[in-house]
């Protein structure tokens, strides 16, 4: 099979989408500046031309209006990609998120589903602010009813919408700011991805890096680096947030009887704080240190580039979490 050459991440979600437009004719995205613009981080550049102003939908600047117009769509039997420019701005359609789209199912007594696509960007690293630099997706995999994609490669990129689009319920994507320029080959008859699995990125039997989206670069990284010094860290990409594919989680754990989670969400009632949890309560017996874990300061995103740094989880600071579960 021939591969695509000097596929970036942001093409790669392109691709999805495209090929999801042709591939069912419910499928629409509807979004702020998706159309004309060609969105706020050129996902949907020349989508329009293709497809036209009736699948291809600018919407006003109104997270709450135009989430609750996807959510009666998917009802009717549409399949909408809903983008919202930012994790943060979803805020602004939490009520249709959390007590509509996530709940329906359940107060119609299985009546009604909602087939829901949700795309987002999320993370830090441009110094776009506190206003457009939060991850929040370990918020998100808090609530039931909700399905969360961190796709961190290229083929999870263009791979997962195809799958999410099938899912007859809501099912939300974050696609890490700093990914987007990512580039790579991608098989040209890439399709389908599972949604309800995570991926050993690299074997290790010395300590499990546990990780997902924008952070997955720096873990390989890491243990890269870890490697030079004959620690061998296996690397975890758990891919879905919600549900945890808890079986690969253990089953590394329990392989390497060491543990560290790298999460950009904050580290206080963290995603991170959940996988640690879930691996103390039925892996214990199997780990020769405690769980560590490396998050983002426990602040809003800084705008100068040097503290936006400090702030976030990094390469050093993974790699010193993993020498201390050894240590």
């Amino acid at each position: 099979m021939t591969a695509d050459n000097h596929i970036t991440y942001r093409d790669a979600c392109r691709m999805g989408i495209a090929d999801a437009l042709r591939r069912d004719q419910r499928v629409f995205l509807m979004g702020e500046d998706v159309g004309r613009y060609g969105g706020c981080y050129a996902v949907s550049k020349g989508l329009l031309e293709e497809f036209g102003p009736e699948r291809i939908r600018d919407t006003p600047l109104s997270e709450n209006a135009f989430t609750g117009l996807g959510i009666g769509a998917a009802m009717n039997g549409m399949r909408p990609i809903v983008e919202i420019m930012t994790v943060n701005f979803s805020l602004l359609a939490l009520d249709q998120i959390i007590n509509n789209a996530a709940t329906i199912r359940h107060m119609s007594g299985n009546q009604f589903g909602v087939p829901l696509v949700i795309r987002m960007a999320t993370g830090a690293g441009r110094q776009l602010a506190a206003q457009h630099s939060h991850s929040l997706e370990g918020f998100y995999a808090h609530i039931p009813g909700l399905k969360v994609l961190a796709p961190a490669t290229l083929e999870d990129a263009r791979g997962m919408l195809w799958t999410a689009l099938e899912d007859p319920d809501p099912v939300l994507i974050f696609e890490h700011v700093m990914l987007y320029n990512t580039s790579g080959a991608l098989a040209a008859g890439a399709g389908a991805v599972p949604i309800n699995k995570a991926a050993i990125r690299r074997e290790g039997k010395s300590v499990s890096l546990i990780t997902y989206g924008g952070s997955l670069p720096k873990t390989l990284a890491a243990a890269d680096q870890l490697a030079k010094d004959g620690i061998e860290a296996e690397v975890v990409d758990l891919r879905t947030l919600r549900p945890l594919d808890e079986e690969t989680i253990l089953a590394s754990v329990r392989k390497t009887r060491r543990a560290v989670v790298v999460d950009e969400g904050w580290r206080t009632g963290s995603l991170s704080a959940e996988i640690s949890a879930r691996i103390m309560e039925q892996a214990l017996w199997s780990l020769d240190a405690p769980v560590a874990r490396v998050c983002s300061a426990e602040v809003p995103i800084p705008y100068p580039r040097h503290l936006e740094d400090a702030a976030l989880p990094n390469v050093p600071t993974i790699v010193a979490a993993a020498r201390g579960t050894l240590a």
